[in-house]
């Protein structure tokens, strides 16, 4: 059996990989980040060298979120074939030790990678995303101005319908930025009102900053307006809110007050089980990374390695994004769609170790 001091060494190898791998990536994404809002934003009239690196810091958890299976695979990689380069897993067989027993600090590493990620840096990616999102909407804003919003919602009134549309959706849907509001009656579209922000409060929006539309007559500004509302916070948070601007924590219980509702929470449920499946997702890429990376390789044998590490864990990630599709669409129920993944790369890793260690 491994002993604890050697169990220590390879956690705390793998650890310090993950730490710099993590950091490389971090700084790699901040930067290419900060490269493309430069170039798609460069032209906006808000525009500024200190608003861009704002935008990118905080849009870089949410993109780091994405990039840990990634970053846990090739972690895994990397550790093993370090290993195996200063030929101490050599060593490690050669005094009775299992392919199972070096395994398993790494995988306990992978695991505690996920924890991290799950438990700390998604509420951090959380709210950021949803600051990002309100940051651009307030750059951006200048060039919707023919309604082309990225949220629609339809509510319908005593005084008719009432068609809304808004850049972005904060705190669960009840604050809206650069919402737009057409007023339909007698089938046609009798009004329309843009303003800075829109608040859901108790029968109505309150509106600020709005600039009132209505027919042929000029523009009239207003410091706010009303507009009647019947809808409820719970159903404007379920249409309106991405989940990702969603924490672990937050998701059950939007979940559970959709199902109030009656209405359809798939892509909540979705976000939140693929969340849960992070650690045990990275101890799956562990042991698909240890299926091509434990086997003693001679020099010029590692690019092959890595390649098909990496192929088989971009395979898995097109696997999980496919099915988590299908499970935010309601066409497979979200638990079966966010573990079925996992566990089928869990078994390939074990069935495929099992092969080769143990005949």
């Amino acid at each position: 059996m491994i002993g604890v001091t050697l169990g220590r060494y390879f956690l705390r190898r793998y650890a310090v990989i993950t730490s710099w791998n993590f950091l490389g990536v971090a700084a790699l994404v901040f930067i290419v980040s900060f490269t493309e809002i430069s170039g798609r934003s460069g032209e906006l009239e808000g525009f500024s060298t200190r608003w861009a690196l704002s935008l990118a810091a905080l849009q870089l958890p949410i993109i780091m979120q994405q990039a840990v299976p990634f970053i846990g695979l090739i972690s895994a990689m990397a550790t093993l074939i370090s290993l195996n380069r200063k030929y101490e897993l050599v060593v490690a067989r050669a005094s009775g030790i299992s392919a199972w027993q070096f395994l398993t600090p790494i995988a306990i590493g992978a695991f505690l990678l996920g924890l991290l990620s799950l438990l700390v840096l998604n509420p951090i990616a959380a709210r950021t995303f949803a600051s990002a999102q309100s940051v651009e909407a307030e750059v951006r804003g200048a060039r919707n101005t023919e309604g082309q919003s990225e949220h629609w919602l339809k509510q319908r009134t005593q005084d008719g319908e009432t068609i809304i549309g808004a850049d972005a959706a904060l705190e669960g849907g009840t604050v809206l930025v650069r919402p737009v509001f057409l007023i339909i009656r007698d089938g046609r579209v009798s009004e329309r009102l843009d303003a800075a922000r829109a608040r859901l409060r108790e029968g109505h929006w309150e509106l600020v900053d709005a600039v009132r539309r209505r027919g042929r007559d000029a523009p009239e500004r207003l410091e706010s307006a009303e507009v009647p509302t019947n809808l409820r916070p719970e159903f404007v948070g379920q249409q309106l809110t991405d989940p990702q601007s969603l924490s672990v924590f937050a998701l059950p219980g939007m979940i559970e007050a959709s199902q109030s509702l009656g209405l359809r929470a798939n892509a909540f449920a979705m976000q939140f089980h693929s969340l849960i499946t992070l650690p045990p997702l990275l101890v799956a890429l562990t042991l698909i990374a240890a299926t091509v990376s434990m086997r003693f390789t001679r020099m010029g044998q590692s690019g092959v390695v890595i390649l098909g590490g990496i192929i088989a864990g971009f395979l898995l990630y097109v696997v999980s994004v496919l099915v988590g599709a299908f499970g935010s669409a309601g066409f497979v129920p979200p638990v079966v769609a966010a573990w079925t993944p996992v566990l089928v790369a869990m078994f390939f890793g074990m069935t495929f170790l099992l092969f080769k260690e143990d005949g």
